[in-house]
């Protein structure tokens, strides 16, 4: 009787270690097809009341059957739609946004910069993760020294006497 419990606990554990737990923080995928989130119906096709009138074709630009959610919830609860910005620049309601997130200064290249360090930290780690038993959650073993405690920073905060909202008791 002892014997068999052994057998069916250890059967258990192996059969738990070959679970396939991959989720959206797993740093690679073997899966080679389209991402189906990515695809997007666009608006029906029409006929325009005046072919004069049709703005100027934008090579990379938006398309009159593109979609666009904030402006169709706009024009749907009574309000305009408001142009789209350029290319490569922004909506002037969000110059303040924009001013205050580059006040110590912005550069023109950061999304590239940081695709290069993040492959520098992901390449630095990944001597170590290669063999394991189970299938680990790749982001937290890779990112585990960049993790912010945020109760101890909660704590650090509230002692040079900021002000700070409410937080539930960590578990």
């Amino acid at each position: 009787m002892r014997v068999s419990r052994v057998v069916i606990f250890g059967l258990a554990l192996l059969v738990s270690a070959c679970a396939n737990e991959r989720g959206i923080r797993v740093l690679s995928s073997d899966d080679s097809g389209p991402d189906e989130f990515a695809i997007i119906p666009s608006k029906p096709l029409s006929q325009p009341e005046n072919y004069s009138s049709l703005p100027t074709p934008t090579p990379g630009g938006s398309n009159l059957t593109d979609q666009d959610p904030l402006n169709d919830v706009n024009v749907a609860l009574g309000g305009r739609a408001q142009p789209a910005p350029e290319a490569g620049t922004f909506a002037s309601a969000d110059n303040a946004l924009v001013s205050y997130a580059a006040r110590n200064g912005s550069g023109a290249g950061i999304r590239d910069q940081l695709a290069t360090d993040d492959d520098a930290v992901r390449g630095r780690f990944s001597r170590f993760t290669g063999w394991r038993l189970a299938n680990p959650d790749r982001y937290n073993e890779v990112y585990r020294f960049y993790h912010l405690n945020a109760y101890a920073e909660l704590a650090r905060w509230r002692r040079a006497g900021v002000e700070t909202p409410t937080a539930p008791p960590p578990n």
